[in-house]
């Protein structure tokens, strides 16, 4: 009989957002008249850019044309697309990015959970708590870390509190670590990290040969000047760091998909024999072994997103969500609730009242005014006593719901 890999069976039972929609279907079961605005799954509404639409219906008609139809397209992504990003998210920003530097891929999710098959398996692996789920549950499946523990710590793995008492940005770990995952602006806490607080990073990794996992899926929603677009920003993160961008929450590309990773060539690791080998050599291997690249209609609308019209319909979008963002967290502050981020971050996270568990306070607002967010507790157990709320609804939900909370929510 064929045997398991036995590191899935490690994981608690159900992802995060699996056991959400299992609770809201049984709620709308029990109560199909309910009303029910979704705040919880980082899902955008709003359509796509027309820039996006436009290039895409071109490049649907070119798919129907003999002479102008594409088959496999280059696994790291068309030419016409990396060199775009390169001069509207780099070069503006005085970086250097190799073409061979970059890989389009069909998000940033694949690529965050995908990215530590070409890392060994004895590395040790620090996280911050509360954590998008994703980082860990990949580490744990890969058989790098022990076993859960009672407190829902996974052993073997570093975990780096953030909440109130540290303003959510995680203290260098006392311990040594190989691979460091951060996420900034953060999901879940919406909070960001200043340059002098990733020179720090950038620095312990330096010192310490470490590589960190840069998360920079929400780097366009950054409003504050001293919270850098992309770790590159600093000096020396191009030999210690790997970052992820994302058209997901960017310009509406959830269902699309598309994102992509940067690799400089100077981001190293050590083999057994003791030699220094490139990490982008090997993703570009295991790149091009497992994936046959995004597709050329999709990278079109991604490409159509530098255009001066698109640069022009993005910025109006993100505006819009943050909009939302400042609704939900005035409202909440306003209704006496703690609230943190939605400055340069979609997403909002709030204190539970009377420090109430966070599962406690999802079916509390579910029950009564027929909200859905998100329980801290999914994010880890330093997410405890806290709850995600996100900006991504329409303007007509993210305002009904903030007026139920302020109105109809008691405690």
């Amino acid at each position: 009989m064929a045997t398991i890999n036995d590191n899935y069976l490690k994981l608690p039972g159900s992802y995060l957002f699996a056991e959400i929609a299992r609770r809201v279907a049984a709620f709308k079961e029990a109560n199909p008249d309910a009303d029910i605005i979704r705040l919880g799954i980082g899902d955008v509404t709003q359509p796509l850019p027309p820039a996006c639409i436009e290039a895409m219906h071109k490049a649907v008609d070119e798919m129907a044309n003999a002479d102008t139809f594409r088959g496999y397209g280059p696994e790291q992504g068309y030419s016409f697309l990396t060199e775009a990003i390169i001069e509207h998210n780099y070069k503006a920003r005085g970086i250097e990015i190799g073409t061979d530097e970059i890989f389009i891929s069909d998000g940033s999710k694949s690529d965050c959970g995908n990215i530590q098959e070409i890392f060994g398996e004895d590395n040790k692996v620090a996280i911050t708590d509360p954590v998008y789920p994703v980082y860990l549950d990949t580490n744990v499946m890969a058989g790098r870390t022990g076993t859960l523990n009672e407190d829902g710590h996974f052993e073997g793995v570093t975990y780096l509190p953030c909440d109130a008492s540290n303003n959510f940005a995680p203290e260098l770990p006392q311990e040594r670590v190989d691979m460091i995952y951060l996420c900034c602006p953060n999901n879940p806490t919406g909070t960001t990290l200043s340059r002098e607080e990733l020179t720090k990073w950038v620095n312990y990794a330096k010192e310490n040969e470490s590589v960190i996992l840069f998360d920079a899926a929400y780097a366009a929603y950054i409003t504050e000047e001293d919270v850098p677009r992309s770790i590159y920003e600093i000096e020396g993160a191009k030999d210690v760091a790997i970052e992820f961008r994302s058209f997901s929450k960017t310009a509406g590309f959830t269902g699309t998909r598309c994102g992509y990773t940067i690799i400089p060539k100077t981001v190293k690791g050590r083999a057994k024999d003791g030699s220094l080998v490139e990490f982008n050599k090997l993703w570009n291997r295991r790149h091009t072994t497992k994936f046959n690249g995004t597709a050329y209609i999709v990278q079109r609308g991604a490409a159509a997103i530098y255009t001066e019209e698109g640069q022009k319909q993005v910025k109006e979008t993100i505006a819009y969500y943050m909009e939302n963002a400042r609704i939900i967290r005035e409202g909440l502050q306003a209704a006496g609730i703690e609230a943190y981020g939605g400055v340069n971050a979609p997403y909002i996270w709030l204190k539970t009242p009377n420090d109430m568990p966070s599962w406690d306070f999802f079916d509390k607002l579910l029950t009564e005014v027929n909200i859905v967010g998100t329980p801290g507790a999914g994010f880890g157990p330093c997410g405890e006593g806290y709850f995600r709320l996100t900006a991504f609804g329409n303007r007509e939900n993210t305002v009904r719901a903030v007026e139920r909370i302020k109105n109809k929510l008691h405690f």
